[in-house]
């Protein structure tokens, strides 16, 4: 039976009770962002991974929405060129994630629980950060927002993720779209949940609306960005801040308007893997 997340998704999916501060990650030495809430001791945090050619400014109202719900959030802004280095952009977030966990943020009254850290990703981004997981005790958690194709393969390496994992993928064929997000659920080495949302896919997903609308990718995607916010919210709410009555949003199969799940052979018809009496779920 299928989890209904219509109950918290739509207050998720809105900015939550917590202040936000911005800062700079440069004073650390990497180029780049920190969100965080005002105040809060031993609140979760994730290392976030933009996309091909974005700037981690193109998500400044996810990463806010993040720490709204007193999550630090540490973007680096580096590999942003036409031929960035995936390897090196996931070994970024690791030290992104690092500086979190060691740093008072917040004018010193936030600090981060070194067992409550993960790592979160929008294409490219998502990709970097499947490949951050892989065999990284350190992270809790993994949401890979539209995983795109990467250098090692993110879907290889997904296999060698044993935390908990949060695929979110389009609800139609993405002509835009640059990887197999099916592909990297099914081939999830832990738990995995895997949405489809109608109306999202990876072009729609940042806040460059202008631009994108320039350029001919049509009007802006809000209402699957924020339905995106809060299934992530959700999922990071429950398994890195450890809240109970999230645990829905961690659920294999999930439903909720323009939301749906996918598991086991249908999982795996999504990936175009033919299933054999020897595959294992």
């Amino acid at each position: 039976m299928s989890a209904n997340l219509k109950k918290h998704l739509a207050q998720l999916s809105k900015r939550g009770p917590h202040r936000v501060l911005v800062g700079d990650l440069s004073y650390a030495g990497i180029e780049g962002k920190v969100y965080a809430p005002a105040e809060g001791n031993s609140v979760p945090a994730v290392a976030f991974g933009h996309d091909w050619l974005k700037p981690v400014k193109t998500y400044h109202a996810t990463l806010r929405h993040l720490a709204s719900w007193g999550i630090v959030v540490t973007a680096p802004d580096t590999e942003k060129g036409f031929l960035p280095d995936h390897r090196g952009f996931s070994a970024d977030l690791e030290t992104a994630l690092q500086i979190a966990a060691g740093v008072k943020l917040g004018n010193g009254k936030v600090t981060v629980a070194p067992g409550k850290l993960g790592v979160v990703g929008h294409g490219m981004g998502a990709g970097a950060a499947i490949l951050a997981a892989a065999n990284n005790p350190r992270i809790r958690a993994v949401g890979a927002l539209y995983p795109a194709d990467t250098a090692p393969p993110a879907s290889i390496a997904a296999r060698s993720v044993k935390a908990p994992g949060l695929v979110i993928a389009p609800g139609r064929a993405d002509i835009f779209g640059a990887g197999d997000p099916a592909k990297v659920a099914f081939n999830w080495g832990g738990e995995v949940a895997y949405r489809e949302i109608k109306g999202g896919n990876q072009a729609g997903f940042t806040e460059d609306n202008l631009l994108k609308m320039a350029i001919g990718l049509g009007i802006p995607q809000i209402s699957g960005q924020e339905t995106a916010r809060g299934l992530l919210t959700g999922f990071l709410l429950h398994r890195l801040g450890g809240e109970r009555k999230y645990s829905d949003f961690s659920e294999a199969l999930a439903t909720a308007k323009d939301v749906e799940s996918f598991a086991g052979a249908e999982l795996a018809d999504k990936a175009g893997i033919k299933l054999t009496t020897s595959t294992k779920f």
